[in-house]
């Protein structure tokens, strides 16, 4: 794990980074606190030992600024003090560190409390993932999704990045639940999202939107080329029988795409693919909208 020791004191920092040397950890070490969030941004640690007492700002207020980092505010901080004052550490409590260890340090006491931080860091992060999966597929969830559509939004505005999306439900899933039992239903979810992440790029990622709907972003695509993307991944499920219960279905699915230089936000991005969406399951299905050069043949409704 990544340890970012800020402190302005030479000595502090060779002492605690001597210190903590034979854990294992990889060891940064910064000596200006204007500079902290910077450094903690491009560093992204584990674990943040920050000096109270530091010149330009005092360790208190860098870490009132890292609580309120979007991406930072989750890395638990521990303060480093020569003051056994009472009323500092009831301060430095309240503003979010975990812990307050006094100079100078005791080598087992330091490791110690070092290696509790990072065991509830870990488990925080073991949590966090585990509440942006989907325990079925594997893929992320609604809420990674709708986290990872408003990064990547963000990414494309400020650096003029094309974004595409592509939405994609299954065909006449509800049949194959009536026909063939919810755990066929739940096998034929595994194996569509197997092949549609087999699809895709490092870049790319997909997510199990809820039911059987997936939603792809694609960063750095334009229209044209999620369309293209789209009918490979049509053809993909389409081509291939899936095999559930040493029978072989049949599955297809509808798609609808998106790019951002239809729709002026985030959420138009999604409303534009999903309107897509419609328009292919109102189409025939097991075909793409706004474009598709795949033909549909007409069949009851039941999705």
């Amino acid at each position: 794990m990544k340890i970012l020791i800020i402190d302005d004191s030479d000595d502090a920092r060779t002492v605690a980074k001597a210190r903590l040397a034979p854990e294992g950890h990889e060891i940064i070490c910064e000596d200006k606190a204007l500079k902290a969030v910077e450094v903690a941004t491009a560093v992204k640690p584990d674990l943040i030992l920050l000096d109270v007492d530091m010149p330009g700002m005092s360790g208190f207020e860098v870490c009132r600024r890292l609580k309120r980092h979007e991406d930072l505010n989750m890395v638990p901080v521990i303060f480093l003090s020569g003051s056994c004052n009472a009323g500092d550490k009831v301060i430095g409590l309240d503003l979010g560190a975990v812990d307050y260890v006094t100079k100078p340090f005791d080598t087992f006491e330091l490791r110690a409390r070092v290696r509790a931080a990072l065991r509830t860091k870990h488990l925080q992060d073991i949590l966090r993932d585990k509440a942006l999966i989907d325990p079925l597929t594997e893929l992320g969830n609604r809420r990674a999704f709708d986290d990872r559509l408003n990064l990547e939004w963000s990414r494309a505005m400020r650096y003029n990045l094309n974004l595409s999306m592509i939405l994609a439900d299954i065909d006449m899933f509800k049949k194959v639940n009536d026909e063939y039992g919810h755990q066929a239903g739940d096998e034929v979810l595994r194996q569509v999202a197997g092949r549609l992440s087999a699809c895709l790029r490092d870049c790319d990622a997909i997510f199990r939107y809820g039911g059987e709907e997936f939603a792809a972003l694609l960063p750095q695509t334009p229209l044209d080329g999620a369309m293209d993307l789209a009918q490979r991944l049509r053809a993909n499920l389409a081509d291939e029988p899936v095999t559930v219960q040493k029978q072989q279905l049949q599955v297809t699915a509808s798609f609808g795409a998106s790019s951002n230089t239809q729709v002026s936000d985030a959420n138009e991005l999604f409303v534009c693919a999903d309107n897509h969406l419609y328009e292919a399951k109102a189409s025939g299905r097991n075909c793409i909208r706004p474009l598709s050069t795949t033909p549909a043949p007409q069949q009851e409704s039941n999705s």
